[in-house]
């Protein structure tokens, strides 16, 4: 017979794991929002580099900095957008790297909760149930 201490702390211990598995889905959430914002930025960086593509080399070509419109450098500006374009790909793949990671941690937290949760039900049957009577043969 199963003591009650034992199945308050297999209950606390499920009730933990059920909290860190909402933490776990919160992140998940939050790597989709950035990985979808970078995902945009990508595509406009890249529409960016096709149009400067477009153009002539002697093409005035100007950034926006605060309110001001500071003109560049062709070459300069295609090496920027380059350069943006390399950085977001790098950080879009860091991010389905963690994407994936906390997706096989958030499948071992349900896992775990399962047998857990198999574990307290068991538990409390044999405790209502004389071995007589108990269907469950663990």
């Amino acid at each position: 017979m199963a003591s009650p201490t034992i199945v308050r702390e297999l209950q606390r211990d499920l009730e933990n794991k059920a909290n860190d598995l909402s933490k776990l889905q919160k992140d998940i959430s939050k790597n989709h929002q950035i990985r979808k914002k970078y995902t945009i930025q990508l595509g406009e960086s890249g529409l960016v580099l096709k149009e400067l593509d477009l153009l002539n080399e002697d093409t005035n070509v100007y950034k926006l900095i605060g309110p001001m419109l500071v003109k560049q450098d062709m070459a300069e500006a295609k090496a920027n957008v380059k350069k943006r374009i390399e950085y977001i790909s790098t950080e879009l793949y860091v991010f389905y790297f963690y994407l994936r990671l906390f997706q096989l941690f958030e499948l071992s937290s349900i896992s775990f909760l399962c047998l857990r949760n198999r574990s307290c039900l068991i538990i409390s049957l044999k405790q209502h149930y004389s071995k007589d009577t108990c269907i469950l043969n663990v």
